[in-house]
């Protein structure tokens, strides 16, 4: 056996609970991560779980996993490798024992471990007692027999007992790395509240668990992660799906606007339409349509309306939106559009991340028709950026697509819960004079936006559609060169919008010889590399991250100007970088790109820029 990579006192370390997609190995993440947030650590998650309801029971392909690394530094990204393998199966094992690091630990119910299981995961032998695992330290941990044997006297199914088990791992994770497990058996407490019976099954489990660890000689010394220096504040932790919902409700609450979400499930996004549906306190009203086009349909309704409104889908429901993109396009209505990327085309890899849709928002509608694009970066600011989002949309009359990913809207992050006041002003544009002087698409001058005016108030009664309208009036019209206006008009407004935006930042020399760029998601994995080679004593490499992306910061193309290589990473084949070689085709782009449906890992990154700056 290996030397225990673990010490009593780490900075940060990364864990990953794996095993079949009925183990409750989410909840068993989820549980850890609730604790280390209370313990002040910063924190980043990914889980990975198969696209089938029920995958085959034992199979390397029905593997789930979560992957958290936690740490009393900065945290930005899940990890790459592993410090401790929590495995509750052979097939378990086989799926991820290449992301573990010599030395780290294993965590493994050996009562899994039976010849018809090895079978199922590809094992001539039981790798537990043959030399396979010799690079690691291997805890043997009988987590269903000792889960079996502390529920025995609860009258409950053998099923249900079993299912238990995956609180014995997390006691022993708990003891671990040092946490208590008051907080844990609390949220137990909460979770099974209707069922006094699972409360107790539960922190049987729990303890027992915990008390293994206590007691076996292989755990060692507890592992102690000290808390991490974050902005004084109240936190906690937060999913990108539930960070976007919660965005467009402070955005309704800011504005005064009631937020209507009209939408049609579909893996990814579907946490928002359920997070909302949950909100009516707030005042949020959700529609489930029958279909992605009704959804839509129904969204640009609520918006001239006069609400608030979005609707969110995935790449495959985006398709089916895009005609009606359109019409809220040439109507000019504030519409958000959630676009939660996954793995495609067509049904693809539904529960991977990727960011192939940029492609789509851009240019993915018929004739003229611009919109605001943007992207959020990491779980926590899912919220800011769906929030931004909403305001963007109602002050300048525009839909906004916000484009999300599968490892943004299932990861979470410590979120720190803003200040109502923290938040911008949302300036909805009024027409301020009398009623006989307004017209439905006369424009405010700065930023050509037409007035956001109800047409059921009073003197404010008016139609739109799908039609050309004429210039002020809003009236019907075939005329050609009111055609060509209109249409320049409404290109000119999203490109003034970059006069709003905030100038994009650079990490490191602001100049030099290499600039790696990267758009939403990849900020983690990109920021940690740079960061990383920066602190090694490399010189000549800098970072910048786009979220706005059409239009772009005013000061991009002065940013791009002042680095010899600019190194694009991205989650798809090279989208963002075409789109920069069509609006700046003077510089000198590489790209990195990578399309297995999981995000970057900091260490591709790092070697990508050494390659680079080697040449």
């Amino acid at each position: 056996m290996a030397e225990n990579i673990l010490t009593a006192e780490m900075k940060k370390v990364v864990v990953r609970f794996s095993g079949d997609s009925g183990d409750g190995m989410q909840l068993t993440g989820d549980m850890f991560s609730q604790s280390s947030g209370i313990a002040g650590n910063d924190l980043t998650t990914i889980p990975d779980f198969p696209a089938e309801i029920r995958a085959p029971q034992g199979s390397i392909g029905g593997v789930s996993s979560f992957q958290i690394q936690i740490g009393g530094t900065e945290i930005y990204t899940p990890g790459d490798t592993v410090d401790v393998l929590v495995v509750m199966n052979p097939a378990a094992l086989a799926a991820n024992l290449s992301f573990l690091k010599p030395g780290g630990t294993i965590i493994a119910d050996k009562d899994n471990f039976t010849s018809k299981n090895l079978k199922k995961a590809n094992f001539d032998e039981n790798p537990l007692d043959d030399e396979t695992l010799d690079d690691y330290h291997v805890i043997r941990a009988p987590a269903t027999s000792l889960t079996k044997e502390a529920l025995k006297d609860l009258g409950l199914e053998m099923q249900t007992i079993t299912r238990s088990k995956n609180m014995f791992a997390l006691g022993v994770v708990l003891y671990l790395f040092s946490r208590p497990l008051e907080k844990t058996i609390d949220f137990i407490e909460k979770k099974f509240s209707k069922k006094p019976t699972l409360v107790e099954a539960n922190i049987r489990a729990l303890n027992a668990g915990y008390n293994f660890a206590v007691s076996t000689e292989l755990i060692g010394k507890s592992v102690v992660i000290p808390p991490a220096k974050l902005p004084q504040g109240t936190y906690r932790n937060i999913d990108g799906n539930t960070a976007i919902a919660w965005g467009l409700l402070a955005a309704s609450e800011k504005s005064g606007k009631k937020l209507s979400l009209s939408s049609y499930p579909i893996t990814p996004a579907s946490e928002i339409l359920h997070e909302l549906s949950s909100r009516k306190d707030m005042g949020a009203i959700v529609f489930q349509a029958e279909d992605e086009i009704a959804a839509i349909c129904a969204a640009i309704g609520a918006s001239f309306s006069g609400n608030l409104s979005a609707t969110t889908t995935s790449g495959p429901g985006a398709s089916l939106k895009a005609e009606a993109m359109g019409l809220a396009v040439i109507a000019e209505l504030p519409l958000v559009i959630v676009n939660v990327q996954r793995a495609g085309p067509s049904t693809g890899l539904p529960t991977k991340t990727e960011q192939s849709d940029l492609f789509q928002a851009l240019f993915g509608r018929h004739g003229e028709a611009p919109l605001i694009v943007m992207a959020a970066s990491s779980p926590d600011d899912c919220f800011m950026y769906s929030y931004e989002a909403a305001r963007l949309a109602m002050e300048h009359m525009t839909p906004v697509i916000l484009l999300s990913d599968t490892y943004l809207a299932s990861g979470t992050s410590p979120w720190r819960i803003p200040e109502t006041d923290e938040l911008t002003e949302i300036k909805i544009p009024k027409f301020q004079g009398p009623a006989e002087e307004w017209e439905p698409y006369m424009r405010q001058s700065e930023y050509l936006n037409r007035y956001w005016m109800s047409p059921g108030d009073k003197g404010f009664e008016h139609r739109t559609g799908g039609l050309e309208k004429k210039e002020i009036t809003g009236n019907l019209t075939y005329d050609p060169l009111n055609h060509e206006k209109m249409t320049k008009i409404r290109e000119e407004k999203i490109d003034r919008i970059a006069k709003r935006l905030p100038a994009q930042e650079v990490k490191g020399p602001k100049s030099g010889r290499l600039l790696v760029v990267g758009w939403g998601s990849t900020h983690g994995a990109i920021n940690t590399a740079v960061t990383e080679l920066i602190e090694e004593g490399e010189t000549d490499v800098a970072f910048t991250h786009f979220n706005y992306i059409k239009p772009l910061p005013e000061n991009t193309e002065e940013i791009l100007a002042s680095y010899d290589q600019i190194l694009v990473c991205e989650l798809n084949n090279g989208q963002f970088v075409h789109y920069l070689r069509s609006k700046f085709p003077d510089f000198s782009y590489k790209q990195f790109n990578k399309i297995q449906g999981q995000p970057f890992f900091t260490s591709e990154i790092k070697a990508q820029i050494i390659n680079h700056l080697s040449d």
